[in-house]
């Protein structure tokens, strides 16, 4: 079934690089911009599921590109980046959706943590800035948590780094306003999707998945293309007014815990 936009969502000869875009609410993300007309680029780690993925892309009918990339390597991010670009033809939008789920106090934790969820982004960015500079309507999208938004006894490194997102792309906002390229970011809760860490804490038993899904008003978690629908919101014309912003998609979930 096609998906119908309105013009201001119609993303037709637009070029969209999604870091972290095999799974979860990269892969809707992916998809979702595909629907809408563009011609996307996607990495990740594992190449089978990256193909998959690359494949449902191109289905759409648009340019589709995959590359393999640990995106705690920043020479890799950098050579992917590079790659994108030259296949799609150039870079209107950046999204930066990959996580080191760095949960443990340890050093282990924190290193997953910023080596992915932050230095990652730093590198992308960087990398993509000269294309970004050339395009029309540029913006970059990273993706952070609502655990920047309260402190963690149970996964301090990934609310510590998830915060760091959000005060990132502030400052990302402010420098690149007069280069015309808008930044923002989105505060996902808890997200359940195949092969997902909610979806293995549903199939555990853990009482963290029930205390989640019973203190939720609408009675479920969140799924990846609602997250996806507000990254396309902000890559799009309808906000080109909005920079800076961190966009909380939870169903309230920070409202009841």
């Amino acid at each position: 079934m096609s998906l119908e936009f309105p013009k201001a969502l119609d993303f037709g000869g637009r070029r969209v690089i999604v870091c972290g875009g095999s799974r979860g609410i990269g892969r809707s993300t992916a998809l979702a911009f595909a629907a809408a007309g563009a011609s996307v680029s996607i990495c990740a780690r594992g190449a089978e599921t990256l193909e998959a993925t690359r494949q449902e892309v191109a289905a759409h009918g648009h340019v589709a590109h995959a590359g393999v990339c640990d995106l705690a390597d920043g020479d890799a991010i950098r050579s992917y980046i590079a790659s994108a670009a030259e296949a799609l033809g150039g870079i209107n939008v950046l999204v930066n959706n990959a996580s080191g789920f760095g949960m443990t106090d340890d050093e282990a934790g924190w290193t997953a943590g910023f080596r992915v969820d932050v230095m990652a982004i730093v590198h992308a960015s960087q990398a993509a800035l000269p294309f970004l500079e050339q395009a029309q309507e540029a913006a970059i999208v990273s993706v952070s948590s609502i655990s920047a938004y309260r402190p963690s006894m149970r996964s301090a490194p990934y609310a510590a780094v998830k915060a760091a997102v959000v005060n990132y792309t502030q400052s990302q906002a402010m420098s690149l306003a007069p280069k015309q390229i808008r930044v923002n970011a989105v505060a996902p809760g808890s997200i359940e999707f195949p092969g997902g860490s909610w979806e293995k804490r549903k199939q555990e038993g853990s009482p963290v998945y029930q205390a989640v899904l019973n203190a939720n008003k609408f009675g479920r978690l969140g799924m990846p293309e609602e997250v996806a629908d507000v990254i396309l919101f902000l890559a799009s014309p309808m906000a080109r007014w909005v920079t800076g912003q961190t966009i909380t998609v939870d169903g309230g979930q920070l409202l009841y815990s």
